[in-house]
């Protein structure tokens, strides 16, 4: 079984009546297929950032739930007959990425070694690479010229 999560958003025009009997409907369709909710979040009415199907607000609900992958899509096929369902969007959680869902003390914590516990720091090698100038400060190399002879 994984875990998933289904955001979906309600008209405002609905009453709320119809609203919480709409929600539990489809809790309904996860529990019949042999999933099991983890979490029913209801964020009440929202403005939306944009215009969807001429709403400005919307009634954000939130599942969390872990299943097969029969459940999602069948939560799609509902929403999608259902008209006062604006929009609608399944997720799947990854269980290692969860912090949430993790237990105090089970990750291991890594941390990036500094420069000067590294072996070779690229900017040494590079150094290296390079041919090394006569720097201005320093004498010039004696030459012999034909004077001397």
């Amino acid at each position: 079984m994984r875990a998933y999560e289904t955001a979906f958003l309600i008209a405002p025009t609905l009453p709320d009546e119809e609203l919480e009997a709409l929600i539990q409907s489809m809790a309904e369709v996860v529990e019949k297929n042999a999933g099991k909710m983890d979490n029913l979040d209801k964020w009440g009415k929202r403005r939306l950032a944009y215009p969807i199907k001429k709403f400005g607000e919307a009634y954000y609900v939130f599942f969390l739930y872990h299943s097969e992958p029969v459940v999602p899509s069948e939560l799609d096929r509902h929403f999608k007959q259902t008209e006062s369902v604006i929009r609608h969007m399944t997720f799947v959680l990854d269980e290692r990425d969860n912090v949430r869902l993790k237990k105090k003390g089970t990750g291991k914590k890594t941390r990036r070694p500094r420069q000067e516990e590294r072996n070779e720091s690229p900017r040494q090698e590079e150094r290296a690479e390079k041919p090394l100038l006569p720097s201005e400060n320093s004498e010039p190399a004696e030459t012999s010229t034909d004077e001397e002879n």
